[in-house]
């Protein structure tokens, strides 16, 4: 089959291909707008569900103390909750409309690890009162997935006879999400029963680095894979690019956000095999390099000597 000529003798020009280089990056540009957007979105998202006020138990009476309780730090490895009470008083215990100060004495107390009592003088507004409530049925080590579980009661009592407790609860922490539900006795008494579990963000992040450790062990191993079949003796760059990554990876994992302790579920996932997959592809591939070059020697040393 012979191509078309034309008059002049000269084979068709062929047609100019579209450039590949323009939608590679239109594409490249969207996934990046793409996982921007969605990284907003997440945003935006936790940022709305968290550290919001929640109204927990409104007793319907008209004279009643609001408990406002704001969850300010979570700690595992002591197996605390720091709670921030602040009692406001309502209809006849107020000293006056919107007043923080109470009209007569009252005594709200507070069951966690130890019991407090709040006292309220008359014509004072009752102090804001810090109290450890101590958590359960969750163990650090699980971290990112620990989970546990924290009660505590609210009672109030003036003048011996007991007093309608509300409870509005605020959580401050941004490492933990606790999800809040509030039991009402009929004295008035106020059980609160709460569920705590790790931030999306701390998951992300663990997941981020449980991914990044596997990505650096399984480089480390590939290069080391690489380096023994060409038999090139002590590459110096890769060497230290190996050591380099051994220490790394310790910095990253200390990094955590919350500082989960050594033998937690991320260490049996990643880290452990990680370090261990690099340090061994390091000592191979010293130990490989080391044979090569002396090779190398007695080579260059024979060549020598019959030369």
């Amino acid at each position: 089959m012979q191509a078309t000529i034309d008059e002049t003798g000269a084979p068709p020009a062929t047609p100019p291909r579209a450039p590949r280089r323009s939608w590679r990056f239109a594409v490249l540009l969207a996934m990046v707008v793409a996982l921007c957007g969605s990284g907003i979105g997440l945003y935006l998202n936790e940022r709305n569900t968290r550290e919001q006020t929640r109204e927990l138990a409104v007793p319907s009476a008209a004279d009643w103390i609001e408990l406002d309780v704001t969850a300010q730090d979570v700690d595992p490895t002591a197996q605390q909750l720091t709670l921030y009470v602040t009692p406001v008083p309502h209809g006849r215990f107020a000293a006056g409309p919107g007043s923080q100060a109470f009209a007569r004495p009252a005594e709200i107390t507070v069951t966690g690890t130890p019991r407090v009592t709040i006292k309220a003088a008359e014509g004072e507004a009752a102090p804001s009162q810090l109290v450890q409530v101590g958590m359960y049925d969750g163990t650090k080590t699980d971290y990112p997935f620990d989970r546990y579980r924290m009660e505590a009661g609210f009672a109030a009592t003036s003048a011996g006879a007991a007093v309608p407790v509300g409870v509005v609860f605020t959580d401050t922490d941004p490492f933990f999400v606790l999800r809040p539900q509030a039991t009402t006795a009929n004295n008035g008494a106020v059980s609160l029963d709460t569920k705590i579990t790790r931030s999306r963000s701390t998951f992300i992040l663990s997941w981020f680095m449980i991914a990044a450790m596997w990505a650096l062990a399984l480089a480390v191993l590939g290069a080391a894979e690489v380096l023994y079949r060409k038999r090139e003796g002590l590459v110096w760059p890769s060497l230290g690019w190996m050591a380099a990554s051994l220490f790394a990876l310790i910095g990253m994992r200390n990094a955590a956000p919350g500082a989960p302790p050594i033998g937690s579920l991320m260490d049996y996932v990643a880290f452990f095999w990680a370090e261990g997959i690099i340090a061994a592809s390091l000592a191979c591939t010293a130990w490989c390099g080391i044979r090569t070059e002396h090779r190398l020697r007695r080579e260059k040393e024979a060549e020598a000597d019959a030369a």
